[in-house]
């Protein structure tokens, strides 16, 4: 399984950074727990839990950080 598509985190703008935060993100739960079914079957339990739902959009920040330091918060 790839977890760094392309090898690197190295994007040309921060839109491309937020998007590939989001795929890091996926790939990572996908990493952790592989069995899809029951990925599937938990999704409705934290979908409708804010604090799940606030630590899932933490996970993304924290790859998104990292992104933007690789990238020197995009040299502009």
């Amino acid at each position: 399984m790839e977890l760094v598509p392309g090898n690197t985190l190295i994007t040309a703008t921060p839109e491309e950074g937020r998007q590939l935060a989001m795929s890091l993100a996926r790939k990572s739960i996908g990493a952790i727990q592989t069995d899809a079914d029951v990925r599937k079957g938990l999704r409705p339990m934290y979908a409708n839990d804010p604090d799940s739902l606030t630590a899932a959009a933490h996970v993304v920040a924290v790859e998104f950080a990292t992104i933007a330091a690789a990238n020197d918060y995009w040299r502009s």
